[in-house]
């Protein structure tokens, strides 16, 4: 059984019942890509928080100041790559220090790593 259908041009042409291919213009295909784009950054932004939830708790973020130890070796120790000022600034604010002064054996609680 033949259809015939007219397109915008107008020319006619015949396809058959249940035989007609489906055929995406660049439009549909890009349409496509950035669907299924889209799609597999929204599972991947809600799978990324659950994959961290049920590794292992880290090591526990408190360090222990040895004879001769500054804050900033302190802080270059336990936590290299970061800005050693910034990190002494919150190593003080989360111990309570008045000053820069540590004493051997003093246990000194550390920030969380990113």
């Amino acid at each position: 059984m033949a259809v015939a259908a007219t397109g915008l041009s107008g020319a006619r042409r015949s396809a058959t019942a249940g035989g007609g291919r489906l055929r995406l213009t660049r439009r549909g295909r890009v349409a496509v890509v950035v669907f299924f784009l889209l799609s597999l950054t929204g599972l991947v932004l809600v799978l990324a928080p659950a994959s961290r939830a049920g590794g292992p708790p880290g090591p526990d973020p408190v360090a222990v100041v040895q004879p001769g130890d500054t804050l900033w070796s302190v802080a270059e120790r336990h936590l290299p790559g970061r800005d050693p000022f910034a990190t002494i600034a919150e190593i003080r604010r989360l111990n309570g220090l008045p000053d820069n002064v540590v004493h051997p054996g003093q246990r000194l609680a550390l920030p969380a790593r990113r």
